[in-house]
């Protein structure tokens, strides 16, 4: 691959040896070397378990092969709007609606031994690095997600399939790739594989990625609000995630990982929906990555910026870099969400009201049927909320009528009303 070389100066990503962005007209310059990315996780999935779980959404049957064409088929569209990196996981990642237990999928392209990788994963994961590749932007591929690593028999089958990764990802060309081992490696399922889950030993881990790729640069995330400098020490680029962070929890982490005087790009590479975040991390000039489990976890994905939240962080991730779209009309950027079709999964919604600025939002109020049925009072505005990337769902029946009536900062309101189909 040849058509995007990733460098890291400092705390800058460059592409074929710019600045990223520094190639737009009009562009603000103090977002030129960020990488702004978003979490398309199950990019390559192939859930050997039960796949037809999926199809209670009523989007149609999940194929694997399909799922990764339609991404490689929506990268340019994001790629418009500024998105120059995604994160992408051999393990894929845990549709939260339709998977309670996700132990239970079957997601390992690596087998018991760590010793093989699977040829129709290997194939999607490849078509969509080169995809990539021709557009200018770069594949954050994770290789482990906590459900599935006991997949992976001992640690030495985990060292085993960091190698097996990293060799293929040098053996197709990957200037365009940044490795991330695990995601989120902290977190307690990998206390079954300790060599993932112990800051040294995924410091090894991220040695061994390096090592065995060629130099391919490498990092790797803990939970939401984790940072840890012995892992920063071993990687190439710090990945944090943000989840259930504020604002100021955002500015904080970023100016701990700072205070260690690395010198190295900060990237959270998965955080939510909250995209008044974002102004946070480009005031902060680190990188940010838009999570979405609700639109772009949940196969079969549709994969292309969809109306309210998707559209919303992709104008306000232009809007950062300084690309020039035409104006969203005043009407249009507050949106009830959850009351699409396709967007119901046995008899449950998730009902939320997405906004293209969240900072002019003081609280919402949710109707049901004309009856109140939730408020919401912190960014992104959920019905049931339980944390910024996750909600609890709502009964839905054909004909239900939903109302948000969103009181804004300025002391007025506005209302959204859909019905179920």
């Amino acid at each position: 691959m040849d058509n995007t070389n990733l460098s890291i100066q400092g705390e800058s990503f460059l592409i074929n040896g710019k600045p990223t962005y520094a190639e737009i007209d009009g562009s603000r310059s103090e977002a030129h070397g960020l990488l702004m990315n978003a979490r398309f996780i199950q990019g390559v999935l192939d859930d050997k378990s039960d796949p037809s779980r999926y199809s209670k959404w009523g989007r149609g049957d999940f194929d694997p092969e399909t799922n990764t064409d339609n991404l490689i088929a929506a990268l340019p569209e994001w790629h418009a709007h500024g998105l120059r990196a995604f994160t992408v996981g051999f393990q894929g990642g845990g549709p939260c609606a339709t998977v309670q237990n996700r132990s239970a999928m079957d997601v390992n392209p690596f087998g018991a031994d760590g010793k093989r990788l699977e040829e129709a994963a290997a194939n999607r994961m490849e078509r969509l690095i080169r995809a990539a590749d021709k557009l200018g932007m770069v594949v954050i591929v994770s290789c482990f997600y906590p459900a599935q690593i006991r997949r992976l028999r001992d640690d030495d089958a985990v060292r085993n399939a960091v190698v097996t990764a990293s060799r293929w990802l040098h053996a197709v060309g990957g200037s365009n790739v940044i490795i991330e081992p695990a995601n989120e490696h902290n977190l307690q399922p990998y206390s079954a594989r300790p060599v993932v889950q112990t800051a040294e030993g995924m410091a090894s881990l991220l040695r061994l990625a390096r090592e065995e790729s060629a130099g391919i640069p490498v990092g790797c995330s803990g939970g939401g609000s984790y940072t840890n400098r012995t892992v920063a020490d071993a990687s190439d680029v710090i990945l944090v995630h943000g989840n259930g962070c504020t604002r100021q929890r955002i500015h904080q982490m970023i100016q701990e990982m700072r205070s260690w005087e690395l010198s190295k790009p900060i990237v959270f590479n998965e955080d939510s929906q909250a995209i008044g975040n974002m102004k946070v991390t480009y005031n902060e000039r680190a990188s940010w990555g838009y999570y979405n489990n609700n639109t772009k976890q949940e196969p079969p994905t549709d994969w292309t910026i969809t109306r309210g939240e998707d559209q919303f962080f992709a104008r306000r991730m232009a809007e950062g870099i300084g690309i020039d779209l035409p104006p969203l009309p005043e009407e249009e950027r507050y949106y009830l969400q959850g009351l699409e079709p396709g967007a119901e999964y046995d008899g449950r919604r998730w009902v939320r009201l997405a906004s293209l600025y969240p900072e002019t939002v003081d609280y919402v109020e949710f109707y049901r049927n004309g009856g109140l049925y939730d408020r919401a009072y912190v960014e992104p505005y959920l019905t049931n909320y339980k944390t910024t990337w996750l909600q609890g769902s709502a009964p839905s029946r054909r004909g239900d009528v939903w109302k948000a009536v969103v009181h804004l900062t300025d002391g007025g309101s506005i209302e959204r009303t859909a019905e179920v189909p």
